[in-house]
């Protein structure tokens, strides 16, 4: 998993009627856009994130890497 800040993080809901969440990601903590990320929810609130396998990241800038070494 790689993500950059201003990426987002969505969790899927792990029962029935419990929605998906959604928080902004503020801060990268590992190498190279690996976790733990310092995260901002709806309500403001800020916290630290290793997301499982629930968890996608939603990124909100396309980044283009260099050309690729043969």
């Amino acid at each position: 998993m790689e993500a950059h800040p201003g990426d987002r993080l969505l969790t899927h809901g792990r029962t029935v009627g419990q929605p998906d969440r959604v928080a902004e990601i503020v801060e990268v903590l590992g190498d190279g856009g690996a976790p733990p990320y310092r995260v901002r929810s709806d309500d403001g609130h800020e916290h630290l994130v290793s997301p499982g396998p629930d968890t996608v990241v939603q990124h909100t800038v396309v980044r283009h890497r260099g050309p690729e070494t043969p």
